[in-house]
């Protein structure tokens, strides 16, 4: 069982401090959404976890070692920036085997996970945004490690490679522990169990994303007839739209609907509970 620990950590640029007083502890394989928005803080957090930045107070430990006095711990962590860091003038093979002499891994595994092959013989100044963003996932996965961080690593992305790569990431997390940021609160709910929340460089939330809940819950029912006086709903847009106090109740409002032979084609929470702590409101759930 891998563990991560951050105590009491300030870390930033010079005499531009980013990050102030973090602590948390990560104990279990999982995806770690680091939420926040820009300039929260998040690429810092990732810069320092991965040693790039040394703390200018406080510890950062994984498995029981100082990532600041252990080069052995440090390689057992893939970094993957925001930035797409790749040899423009190389062709996308040769770009990745250069990367496996010198971490070791397979560039064949890599290509094969992130179905590069129609781009293996182009080269990276040739490439879209889009296209670099999967070479740079794909040298992350040459070797395997214990640790991931991934800054963003869908943006730039169309929809379906984005929920590969989403896909790909929960599989690993069975084994492995996963650290990726975000400024998108679906995407958050979607591919996360844990979250850590940054605001303005500090730790605004760290827990469960199941344990955030929002004190309304607001739900759009798309039907084949108007049930705005049946449930006291209003139409918006192509939803009715009502408001509960839980889920359970939402439950209970769809099966009334069943029950009185309306088709219900969809039913959507219309509000995401992680809004709450994004804005910085209290909301509910630990810290």
């Amino acid at each position: 069982m891998h563990s991560l620990e951050l105590d009491g950590v300030d870390s930033g640029y010079g005499n531009q401090p980013v990050l102030h007083d973090i602590s948390f502890r990560a104990a279990e394989p999982a995806i770690y959404v680091v939420l926040g928005a820009n300039g929260a803080g998040k690429t810092t957090l990732f810069r320092t976890i991965a040693g790039i930045l040394e703390p200018g107070r406080g510890r950062v430990v994984f498995d029981g070692e100082d990532l600041a006095e252990s080069s052995s711990a440090r390689k057992k962590i893939n970094y993957l920036s925001h930035y797409n860091a790749l040899p423009e003038e190389m062709t996308v093979r040769g770009a990745l085997d250069f990367y496996a002499k010198i971490e070791g891994g397979s560039a064949n595994e890599a290509v094969a996970l992130l179905g590069l092959e129609e781009l293996t013989t182009r080269r990276v100044s040739e490439l879209s945004q889009g296209q670099k963003k999967r070479v740079s996932i794909a040298k992350v996965f040459l070797k395997e490690r214990d640790m991931y961080l991934l800054d963003e690593p869908t943006s730039n992305l169309d929809p379906g490679v984005s929920k590969e790569i989403r896909d790909i990431l929960i599989r690993l997390a069975k084994e492995k522990m996963v650290l990726y940021s975000s400024h998108n609160l679906y995407e958050a709910r979607d591919v996360g169990t844990n979250l850590i929340l940054i605001r303005r460089g500090a730790v605004g939330y760290f827990g469960k994303i199941s344990d955030v809940r929002s004190k309304a819950y607001k739900v759009g029912f798309k039907t084949d007839r108007n049930i705005s006086e049946l449930i006291g709903a209003e139409l918006e847009g192509e939803y009715y739209v009502k408001t509960f106090s839980s889920p359970d109740e939402a439950g209970l409002t769809l099966r009334e609907l069943v029950g009185a032979g309306v088709t219900v084609t969809e039913m959507r929470e219309l509000d995401n509970p992680l809004q709450s702590l994004f804005d910085g409101a209290p909301g509910e759930g630990g810290r």
